[in-house]
C-alpha cells in the first residue's frame, strides 16, 4: 500500500528543483479546488515554482489538471475547425474586434472568451459593454448558437471553466508570483483548452506597457504557449507585438469601439491593422481555411475591403442584445461629460509616448479600474492625435482627454504633457509585429 501524499513533501521537492509527478500535480489541484489544501501551503509551492520553474511536461500536467477542475465546452456542433485568440494585455488593444470578425468573415468559427481590464490594461468585456445593450454573460447554449448563426461570439469567462485557476491567480496576485512564465502559461491555456477550440492564436505583448516588458521574457512566453498547446493537441501560433506605444489612436472603452468601427469601415488602421492581419492570417492557416500565407493574406484583406468583417461585427453585436448602429453612428456610444483638447507646448517630433503611462492616465480619467470593484466610465479615455514619429508644431493638437469632470481633466492635462517627449530630431518607429512563433517551424 502506497504512502499517503504529504503536501509539504511536494513543496520541498519543488524547492529543491525536482520535477513533480502527475499524481502530485493532480493532488495539488484537487486540493486547491476543494479547499482541502490551505492557501499558505499553495502560496509556498507557487513561490518555489517561481524560482525553480516547471518543465514543459509539468506545465502540460498542471494545465490539464486545472482544465479538469471544471467543465469543458463541447464545440462539436460548430461547422469546421474553430479558433480563439488570446492577448497578454496592453494599452489601446482592441484587436479582438478586428481579428475575430476578419477570421469569421473568412469562414472560421470564433468562440472567443475574454476578460476585464485591471490596472493600466484595458479589458475586452468592458469595451463591449460600452455598447448599449450588449451582454457578455450569456449561457453556453446561446454562446454556441451565436457562433453558429454569425460566425463569432465574445463573452466572459465563466467560473465553471478551470475554477482552480481563479484561486491560484488570486494567490499569485498577492504573493508576487504573477510573473512566473510556467504559471502564466498554465493559467491561459487551462481556460482556453476548457473552452474547446481547435486552434489558438496568441498576441504576446512586449515593451513598456506589456505585462512582460522584457523582449526575451515575451519570446519565452510565446514559445512555451505554442509548445504546450502542441503537447495538448492544439494547433497554435504566437505573434510577439510591440507595446512600447499604445495601439491605435484611442484608449478607453467606447472610444476603442468607435476606432474599431472606423477601421472596419475602411479608414487607415496603421499599427492596428499590421497586428490584426497577422493574427487573422495565422488563424486561417491553422484552421486550413487558407492554402498558404499569400492566400490567407488575400482572404483577410478581402474580408475587410468588402465590408464583410464590419457586417459580421454588427450581427454579433445585435445577437448579444446590443445596438449595431454604433458602428455607423458613434454618437450612439456613451459620451464623456467633459472633453479637453491638449496642445503642444513646443515644436518637434514625438519620440516617446510610453504605453504604460498612457494606460495609467486613462485609468485615472475613469476608463479603467485599480481594483475589481472599481466603476468604469465607458466614455472616458484619451484620443492620441500625435504618436511617435509624427511632427508637431507649437500649439497643435496633441491629444483629447475625456472624463466625467473638469478636475480629472486638469490633472490629466498636466500628466499627458509630461508623458509626451517631443524633440528636435527625426524619429522612425519600428514595426508593430516583431516575431512570429510557430509550433512546427520555429521562429520567423
Amino acid at each position: 500500500m502506497s504512502e499517503p501524499i504529504r503536501f509539504v513533501d511536494i513543496i520541498e521537492k519543488k524547492k529543491q528543483g525536482s520535477r513533480l509527478t502527475e499524481s502530485e500535480i493532480r493532488y495539488w489541484i484537487r486540493g486547491v479546488t476543494d479547499k482541502s489544501i490551505p492557501d499558505y501551503q499553495t502560496a509556498a509551492l507557487l513561490m518555489a515554482i517561481r524560482f525553480q520553474k516547471l518543465a514543459n511536461d509539468e506545465i502540460v500536467l498542471l494545465t490539464q489538471s486545472m482544465q479538469d477542475s471544471g467543465i469543458t465546452l463541447d464545440l462539436s456542433s460548430l461547422d469546421g475547425p474553430t479558433a480563439d485568440k488570446h492577448s497578454t494585455g496592453g494599452v489601446g488593444d482592441k484587436l479582438s474586434f478586428l481579428v475575430g470578425p476578419l477570421a469569421a468573415a473568412c469562414g472560421v468559427p470564433v468562440p472567443m472568451l475574454s476578460g476585464r481590464g485591471l490596472g493600466h490594461t484595458g479589458g475586452t468585456l468592458d469595451k463591449l459593454e460600452s455598447i448599449p445593450g450588449y451582454r457578455t454573460d450569456l449561457s453556453s447554449e446561446r454562446f454556441l448558437a451565436i457562433v453558429r448563426e454569425v460566425g463569432i461570439s465574445i463573452i466572459g469567462q465563466t467560473g465553471e471553466l478551470a475554477p482552480a485557476d481563479k484561486t491560484l491567480y488570486a494567490l499569485r496576485d498577492v504573493t508576487a508570483t504573477v510573473d512566473s512564465i510556467p504559471l502564466i502559461v498554465s493559467s491561459i491555456l487551462s481556460k482556453k483548452l476548457a473552452a474547446g477550440p481547435d486552434a489558438l492564436v496568441f498576441d504576446v505583448k512586449t515593451g513598456d506597457g506589456a505585462f512582460l516588458p522584457d523582449r526575451e521574457a515575451g519570446r519565452e512566453l510565446a514559445k512555451r504557449l505554442v509548445e504546450v498547446s502542441a503537447k495538448a493537441g492544439k494547433r497554435s501560433a504566437a505573434l510577439i507585438t510591440d507595446m512600447n506605444v499604445p495601439l491605435g489612436a484611442m484608449v478607453g472603452n467606447a472610444l476603442e469601439i468607435a476606432e474599431s468601427a472606423r477601421v472596419l469601415r475602411g479608414e487607415p488602421g496603421g499599427d492596428m491593422l499590421d497586428a490584426s492581419f497577422g493574427l487573422a492570417e495565422q488563424t486561417l492557416l491553422l484552421t486550413d481555411r487558407a492554402k498558404d500565407a499569400a492566400d490567407a493574406a488575400r482572404q483577410v484583406r478581402d474580408a475587410l475591403d468588402s465590408g464583410r468583417a464590419l457586417e459580421v461585427f454588427g450581427r454579433m453585436i445585435e445577437a448579444h442584445g446590443g445596438d449595431p448602429a454604433v458602428l455607423e453612428d458613434e454618437s450612439k456610444l456613451p459620451q464623456a461629460r467633459c472633453r479637453r483638447v491638449v496642445k503642444a507646448t513646443k515644436a518637434g517630433t514625438v519620440t516617446k509616448l510610453p504605453a504604460r503611462a498612457i494606460g495609467l492616465l486613462s485609468m485615472r480619467l475613469g476608463a479603467g479600474r485599480e481594483t475589481v470593484d472599481d466603476r468604469v466610465d465607458p466614455g472616458a479615455g484619451i484620443e492620441l492625435r500625435k504618436k511617435p514619429g509624427d511632427a508637431v508644431s507649437k500649439g497643435e493638437d496633441l491629444a483629447v482627454l475625456y472624463a466625467e469632470n473638469e478636475d480629472r481633466l486638469d490633472r490629466g492635462e498636466r500628466d499627458i504633457l509630461s508623458i509626451y517627449t517631443i524633440e528636435d530630431k527625426s524619429f522612425k518607429r519600428g514595426p508593430s509585429v516583431l516575431e512570429t512563433v510557430l509550433s512546427e517551424t520555429g521562429t520567423e
